[in-house]
């Protein structure tokens, strides 16, 4: 819990913090005076005002109690009238092109981040899972186009792009959820166990789901990468420990079905409760060398409606990792591809939640960030850049929108001033920021619904 929330509050005192330093470094370069900097709202818990500031600038530093924001304050006129001699710099008085700028500094700041954070997670790099397919689901696509299981994927892409090389699992899963929610097929080069490769394409294009969630990944039929069936620790009371099993048991048969992989058995096991009550099978296991057959019957619980069978124990053991590593250049390039492809994915899920083609549901709120923050802190330094370079994409984009009370809103005014030339009038800005603070607290509370029913179910 501690961990979560100091994870937490870094990562929006460090991304909130950039995105305002970016307004600032900004006005300063284009001469605006800029009053005050401040990161958090509520009350203040510490304040500074730099003894060297820069030619013109008087910048008081704050840090307020409340960490879900920050401010840039500048000379304005439309706010308070400017001292004589200094009308030249507020900010209302700057050319057209100044002030775009200086509102965009803000978001590209974070987008900036990210491809540091990116390249600095390439440059040290990470341990990932080996692109090593698991046998696939049943009746997936996988398995219609004749992947089994075993197979190594070398290079991918989406359908009519060139072949990639695939580093790890994460690889590959992205290049399919890219492919899945763009609606594109995508072509695998795969290494069979024998050494002989093939390729094979995936027609991701045919899906008839396409929210980013497990059932979209099952219904491709890659999952997980390929891990032995060992059992891990045991709830105490579950159906598990009840049959007999023990920690370190290794599932060689369920029935009539040999069993090879981890999330082979887990899907086993899932799949015997979806008739409400899960009948008993004989478990061939080896234990310590040693040959048994257990029966299990697993328990029976309700997953987002659905019946599906668990046995109170972990399934499956870590898969084989490899460390992928980039030098300066390549690693920097990665970042910035990243960035790119992140945010353009963004922005059509964002526009297919708006039309209606994609749940609600996608939306995450502060409790759902927090405990990812959390997670990946507890997985190391490169995992916790890497959700810090995501989130600060996600920050990016989101202001950038052309939504009043966003930067987006902000950039919308001045590229209606541009074209008509005239601002627009106060009315109508306070009419807009009306309506921009009512669609960003209806979304505010649609991502709170969703992290409370996420948690509560």
């Amino acid at each position: 819990m501690l961990l979560t929330l100091v994870a937490f509050v870094v990562a929006l005192g460090l991304l909130i913090a950039v995105h305002e330093w970016g307004h600032y470094r900004m006005a300063v370069a284009r001469g605006v005076k800029v009053l005050r900097f401040s990161v958090g709202f509520g009350k203040t818990i510490a304040r500074f005002k730099p003894k060297k500031q820069r030619p013109g600038q008087d910048t008081e530093f704050l840090i307020g109690a409340i960490p879900f924001g920050g401010y840039v304050k500048m000379l304005d006129e439309r706010e308070a009238p400017a001292a004589e001699g200094e009308r030249q710099r507020a900010f209302n008085t700057q050319p057209l092109a100044s002030r775009a700028l200086i509102v965009a500094a803000g978001p590209l700041a974070n987008l900036v981040l990210a491809v540091l954070l990116y390249s600095l997670v390439n440059w040290i790099g990470v341990d990932e899972p080996r692109a090593l397919l698991s046998p696939p689901m049943a009746g997936s696509l996988a398995q219609k186009a004749g992947l089994q299981g075993g197979e190594t994927v070398r290079q991918a892409s989406l359908a009519g792009d060139e072949l990639k090389p695939v580093a790890s699992f994460e690889t590959l899963r992205w290049v399919l959820t890219r492919g899945a929610l763009d609606g594109q097929d995508v072509v695998l080069d795969v290494a069979r166990p024998d050494g002989r490769g093939r390729q094979v394409t995936l027609p991701l294009s045919s899906l008839s789901t396409r929210d980013p969630d497990a059932r979209l990944f099952r219904a491709i039929g890659i999952v997980s990468p390929l891990s032995q069936p060992v059992l891990g620790e045991l709830t105490a009371g579950g159906a598990a420990q009840r049959s007999g099993l023990r920690q370190g048991d290794v599932v060689r048969r369920v029935g009539g079905a040999e069993i090879v992989d981890g999330q082979q058995l887990r899907e086993l096991i899932r799949a015997s409760g979806q008739s409400g009550r899960a009948a008993p099978s004989e478990w061939h296991i080896e234990r310590e060398g040693r040959a048994l057959r257990v029966p299990v019957q697993p328990d029976v619980q309700v997953e987002k409606g659905q019946p599906v069978g668990r046995i109170g124990a972990y399934v499956g053991s870590q898969p084989e990792m490899v460390t992928v590593r980039q030098g300066p250049i390549d690693g920097l390039w990665s970042g910035v591809v990243r960035v790119w492809e992140v945010s353009t994915l963004s922005l059509k899920l964002l526009g297919r939640m708006l039309v209606g083609e994609l749940s609600l549901k996608n939306l995450s709120g502060p409790i759902a960030i927090a405990d990812y923050a959390g997670k990946s802190a507890s997985l190391g330094l490169t995992y916790y850049l890497g959700f810090l370079a995501f989130i600060s994409v996600s920050l990016g984009v989101l202001n950038l929108l052309p939504v009043p009370v966003l930067d987006g809103g902000h950039l919308m005014y001045y590229l209606w001033e541009a074209v008509t030339g005239k601002p627009v009038t106060g009315v109508w800005l306070e009419r807009l920021q009306y309506v921009g603070m009512s669609l960003l607290l209806a979304m505010m509370a649609i991502a709170m619904y969703n992290d409370i029913v996420t948690r509560l179910g």
